[in-house]
């Protein structure tokens, strides 16, 4: 029986680094001080870096190394 995983090392090493980047834009959400999150870290910088993280998990998943 072969136990093969289904994704190489970096794809493992995309899907951690997506997963920080995911968690760094939610915390960024949450520094935010203005009244109910209607401050520029809340409406733009956390939403922009937590699309970034999941175009990084998307990329994570679909890479297929060469062989």
């Amino acid at each position: 029986m072969d136990n093969k995983l289904t994704f190489a090392r970096i794809n493992y090493i995309l899907l951690l680094a997506g997963i920080a980047v995911l968690a760094l834009g939610f915390i960024i959400m949450t520094l935010e001080n203005a009244e109910h999150g209607y401050g520029i870290l809340g409406l733009t910088i956390a939403p922009i870096v937590i699309m970034i993280g999941f175009a990084i998990q998307f990329a994570a998943i679909l890479y297929r190394p060469k062989k």
